[in-house]
């Protein structure tokens, strides 16, 4: 890959952000995990540049728990958040300041997620949500803790089997039609800056209407610049291109879910069909359990009011 197409898919990768023993495949019957007691937590791994969001409140009156994941480099005391990025924004300065995510990879944003999951394993049943990029995480953090997830769920998010990385799939055919490529809007050298850099903070309109048409379409104005104003501008350069690969005999005995967001213009519907067939042709008696939701790849309000119904019926199942 060239350093030019390489740069391309570090822009792409970084604004995919704007949210579980069974033998091998074909060897047998998965194995059924008793189902725990307890109020059920719902653990959120967010995509590429996301925070630690965890739809607490909606979730919370639904009488569930909830709890975003604090990926390393994305939490407020990381540093994202310079003066530089702040208004009026010194973009020559923006360019060239290194970033905490340098060095930070897909097995560091497991590590956290781990943690997370084994302590709220303690209180009762544990859902874990990858959104985009984030489903590279929950992948491998069921290879790691299979017996303490009760459900995955990918909404909308990468779920590497056949192929190893998030790359391998979005530079598929049938990921050629994502938006994502042209939307532009990164800032500096990544092998200076050790990360991948969005300036979500940009006004300029060119770039506002490209990445609306990538991420919410169908969202008014204001729910797109509310999703943008929670986004940090960095992202890992190293967890698009990292071994993500569910294992059969260990992500493949937890029973797992995919959200299909038919509006979708940044991984395109027939992607998300992809890695649907391909996880469940690794573990023909463990498949997806799909739904489908219109809704475009960050759900407007009422795509994630959807979500929500889908989330509250799996944790009473």
């Amino acid at each position: 890959m060239s350093e030019r197409s390489r740069r391309a898919v570090l822009r792409t990768a970084t604004a995919l952000g704007a949210a579980g023993a069974a033998a091998a495949a074909g060897a047998g019957s998965v194995a059924a995990t008793p189902k725990r007691r307890g109020v059920t937590t719902f653990v959120f791994v967010s995509g590429a540049s996301g925070s630690a969001g965890s739809g607490s409140n909606e979730l919370a009156m639904l009488g569930h728990r909830s709890v975003g994941v604090e990926l390393p480099g994305h939490a407020a005391t990381d540093g994202q958040f310079r003066l530089s990025y702040q208004a009026p924004q010194d973009l020559e300065k923006l360019a060239t300041e290194p970033s905490p995510m340098a060095g930070v990879t897909l097995d560091d944003y497991v590590a956290a997620t781990v943690d997370t999951v084994r302590t709220v394993a303690e209180h009762g049943p544990v859902i874990l949500i990858g959104g985009s990029m984030g489903g590279a995480t929950i992948t491998r953090t069921a290879n790691e803790v299979p017996h303490l997830i009760d459900r995955l769920v990918y909404s909308s998010a990468f779920c590497c089997t056949k192929l190893r990385a998030v790359i391998d799939y979005l530079t598929t055919p049938q990921g050629s039609t994502s938006l994502l490529p042209g939307v532009g809007g990164g800032i500096g050298d990544p092998a200076v800056l050790g990360a991948s850099r969005t300036n979500w903070r940009s006004a300029d309109p060119g770039f506002l209407t490209r990445l609306k048409a990538a991420l919410m379409a169908e969202a008014t104005d204001a729910e797109f610049h509310h999703a943008l104003a929670s986004l940090v501008p960095d992202e890992s350069i190293e967890v698009p291109f990292a071994d993500a690969r569910g294992h059969a005999e260990t992500w493949g005995r937890v029973p797992r879910t995919y959200i299909r967001h038919t509006l979708d213009r940044s991984i395109p519907l027939a992607l998300q069909d992809l890695m649907i067939e391909h996880a469940d042709a690794l573990t023909p008696h463990n498949r997806f359990d799909v739904h489908t939701v219109a809704t475009t790849h960050v759900p407007h309000v009422a795509g994630w009011r959807e979500i929500l119904r889908i989330l509250d019926e799996l944790a009473r199942c």
